[in-house]
């Protein structure tokens, strides 16, 4: 029996502690509460320590996963946190919104037969273990004669290229149009997925290593490309500008008052820091009492919806030409979508918004659909089913 019991916890991972979903559809702090040190200890002890880590290939930087997860086991979490930082530049940051379901969970060997290790949440543990513990990391000895690198925007592909070559001894500047620092992780994810505080110590944890960052900067017109690899002296520009031009849908009546895409939606809720309504104001569209329908089925789209309920919406629809296991979005973001109050509408795509004579939204024309064999994505495609508009 005690065997039995045994193996069944070695394939269920630990629940990470929440906000109670009545309570924060009410405010923008953090959903996850993070693990406790016993509860990172009971997760870490579930890792098989495997001879040829699967997870560590599924990683984007090979981070050394059965290594730190070792040391939370040993309760040294300040060493877990540092043994992190050797491969990720940004550990606070990918703890929490990285893709690990994707990535290293998706390659744990225990998912053949239960849960995966719970990666992320002990990822984000130690690397908050470690921002607390005032362990600085020095900055690295430059190298003699230092080539001279520039970033071009600061979102994540470029705070990480910093992070790599300033320890490498490279002198490294970062160049960015807004006024601070993080591009989709400041402006495009919602506060409660991603605490602005924590984008601002991962920069900060940068500028220790030696990374220049200079702000309100856009490149192209305050300088150049030329100039930078001319005058400025550098000797290589990484270009990290991110995406930020949206995908409209390309149906009629997309130019109403009351349609925002994602990425403008989202980029005026933290740049006018609406995720401290009702005490700040915010130019959004006034969404209390009002229905809200986002289209696509990715983490944007689930940030969007989950967000508008946070700002005053009486119902949020997901509507998504698809069905619900063909969703990209993070498995943990729908369920906590669906634990929020957010609607789902499959299989429907849009045809036509509708709007009054002074041009607000009223409707939208949609379509069911229905699924057919799998396309370039692996994804069953989605077929209109003639006349169900």
């Amino acid at each position: 029996m005690a065997v039995e019991m045994e193996k069944q916890q070695r394939f269920q991972r630990t629940a990470m502690r929440e906000q109670d979903p009545a309570e924060r559809t009410r405010n923008f702090r953090e959903v996850p509460h993070g693990y406790s040190e016993q509860e990172a200890i009971t997760e870490a002890r579930r890792c098989l320590q495997c001879k040829k880590p699967l997870c560590v290939q599924g990683c984007p930087v090979n981070v050394k996963i059965p290594e730190f997860i070792h040391l939370i086991k040993e309760q040294k979490y300040v060493e877990a946190g540092l043994k992190i930082k050797v491969d990720n530049s940004l550990p606070m940051i990918c703890g929490r919104v990285c893709p690990q379901s994707d990535q290293c969970e998706g390659a744990c060997i225990l998912l053949k037969k239960g849960q995966p290790i719970a990666i992320g949440a002990l990822e984000r543990f130690a690397s908050d273990k470690l921002a607390a513990s005032g362990i600085e990391q020095a900055a690295q000895k430059r190298l003699e004669n230092a080539p001279k690198a520039a970033m071009v925007g600061s979102g994540p592909a470029s705070l990480s290229c910093a992070g790599d070559l300033a320890k490498a001894g490279v002198d490294v500047t970062v160049f960015e149009a807004f006024h601070d620092f993080g591009g989709v992780l400041r402006y495009g994810i919602p506060e409660f997925r991603l605490p602005k505080a924590i984008v601002s110590q991962e920069v900060e944890e940068l500028e220790k290593l030696g990374v220049n960052f200079v702000p309100n900067t856009l490149i192209g017109a305050t300088f150049t490309i030329k100039d930078l690899l001319g005058e400025r002296g550098f000797d290589s520009v990484f270009i990290g500008t991110g995406a930020g031009l949206p995908r409209f849908l390309g149906v009629p009546g997309e130019n109403l008052i009351g349609i925002y895409s994602a990425n403008e939606f989202l980029t005026r809720v933290n740049l006018m820091k609406a995720y401290q309504y009702p005490f700040v104001d915010t130019p959004i569209h006034n969404l209390h009492g009002k229905i809200v329908g986002v289209f696509g089925g990715g983490n944007t789209a689930l940030d969007s919806a989950r967000v508008a309920l946070r700002l005053g919406a009486k119902e949020t629809y997901i509507i998504y030409r698809r069905g619900q296991e063909e969703m990209p979005g993070r498995k943990e973001e729908i369920e906590h979508a669906i634990a929020e109050g957010v609607r789902f509408a499959y299989l429907r795509s849009p045809l036509e918004f509708v709007g009054d004579s002074e041009g607000n939204l009223t409707g939208v024309k949609l379509q069911k659909m229905e699924l057919g064999e799998p396309d370039a994505s692996n994804r069953r495609r989605p077929i209109p089913i003639p006349g169900s508009e």
